[in-house]
Formats: structure tokens, sequence, C-alpha cells
């Protein structure tokens, strides 16, 4: 079997974000970048199965040269190669059309991705993917069981979990219940210095979307103390400035 899995290179969850040039871009000057958190489940679970299935796992990313030692944790983890699309990530649209000309070229049975990117939160290139390939797509996966060429998932529905069995090939994105992700120790460490990191140049194809400026949010306002004597003070900020009661 042969898994493919899409890996987004995101900033740390402690990083302070800022723009540059009148807010059209994110400063990463100073920004320590990781594998997308759902990305390490998706790859954890492929490495599962492959281990059980004797399967291959290749991490693919779209990204300049930058995401290269990022990329290496995951060969690492236990991916046995990795691909990076030459190419600055543009929108879902892109990534997915990139990821997909990557699948088509070499025969993938399985393509796994994290539910959304923690940077931009889109939660679009399983769906994407699904439907550029003409696969079955399912997404925010909780629990995946690869048997005789078939998965079974659970997956995260309003108001519950629904299950669904489908053929290979398919699509499938991460949910956080799906694993523990992995941590690399010194022996693959090592071994990721010399597995394969193809650099390929991007398909051409359209750029459907841009964007033009990035905003902070909002700043939490300070605590107001009211003394509970006070109620009608208290109601008057409620209704006239919070504007939050009638």
């Amino acid at each position: 079997m042969k898994i493919l899995v899409c890996m987004s290179v995101v900033p740390d969850t402690t990083t302070k974000i800022t723009f540059t040039d009148n807010n059209t871009k994110f400063n990463s000057q100073g920004v320590q970048f990781i594998i997308n958190p759902y990305d390490e489940l998706s790859l954890t679970k492929a490495l599962e199965i492959a281990e059980q299935h004797s399967g291959t796992v290749t991490v693919v990313n779209v990204g300049l040269a930058d995401a290269d030692a990022v990329i290496r944790k995951a060969l690492a983890i236990g991916a046995n190669d990795a691909i990076r699309i030459n190419a600055e990530p543009k929108d879902a649209q892109f990534v997915a059309e990139q990821i997909a000309a990557i699948v088509k070229a070499n025969g993938y049975d399985l393509v796994l991705t994290g539910r959304e990117s923690i940077d931009y939160n889109g939660g679009m290139v399983c769906s994407l993917l699904g439907a550029l390939l003409d696969w079955p797509s399912v997404n925010v996966c909780a629990k995946m069981v690869y048997n005789d060429g078939k998965i079974e998932f659970e997956r995260d529905i309003d108001g519950g979990r629904q299950t669904v069995v489908s053929n290979l090939p398919v699509v499938a994105s991460a949910q956080k219940d799906l694993c523990e992700p992995r941590i690399p120790n010194m022996k693959g460490i090592m071994a990721a210095r010399t597995k394969p990191l193809q650099v390929v140049e991007p398909a051409q194809v359209e750029v459907a979307s841009s964007y033009e400026a990035f905003e902070s949010p909002a700043a939490k306002q300070a605590v107001r103390m009211i003394d509970a004597e006070n109620a009608g003070q208290l109601i008057d900020i409620l209704k006239n400035e919070a504007k939050i009661i009638a």
C-alpha cells in the first residue's frame, strides 16, 4: 500500500503573530515553524497502517526551501520519503491541485490530511482532493481501521459520530482523537538525514484567490469592577456600551 500524507508547515502555537508591508504579508522573522498538529496525527496513523500492512509512507508539502527542516522532522518520525512542491501555498485550491497532480503521477492508494491547518483553519484540502481525484473523501476522522482493501472510518458529525466504510483509493482527514502523535527518536533523526526529499516544480494552475490584508483580533478590554450595590450602573453598561441587552 502506498500512502501519501499531506503536510502543512505552520507557526508554533506560542508565536506572536505580526504582519508587514501594510498588513498584507505575514511576518516570518523570528517565527518557529512546526508540522501542523493535525497533520502529525495523519502521519502517525499512516505509519501505523503501513507497518501493519507492508506499506510505504510519503510526505508531501507545498512550500519553499525554508520548509525543508520541518519536512525532515516528518522523515525522522518515520516517513519513507518526502516531496516538496516548490511553491508558496497560495490557497487551499492551489494546494489541492498541486497535490492532486502528485497523486495522479505516482498512484497512491490512500491520501491523508489533517482536518485543517492551524494558521488559516480552512479545512478544505481533503474535500478538494476528493473532487479533483474523483475519489471518496471522509472528513474529521477520529478512527481509521484498514482491513482487506477497505477502511472503516469513524468521523465527527453534529451531535455525534458516524461510521463510514470505503474502498481504496480514498482521501481522509485526521481529527484529534485519531491517535497519539509520535516523537522522533535518535535513530529516526539520524536516518532522516539520508532519506529522499525530492523537490519538484509546481503544476501550472490558476490562482483562485488573493489576500488583501490581515488584521489582528482587537485587544481585550480591561476588567471593570462594579460595586454590588450599583446594579443600575451595570445594567446601563450592558445596555448602552456593550449593547448586549435591550
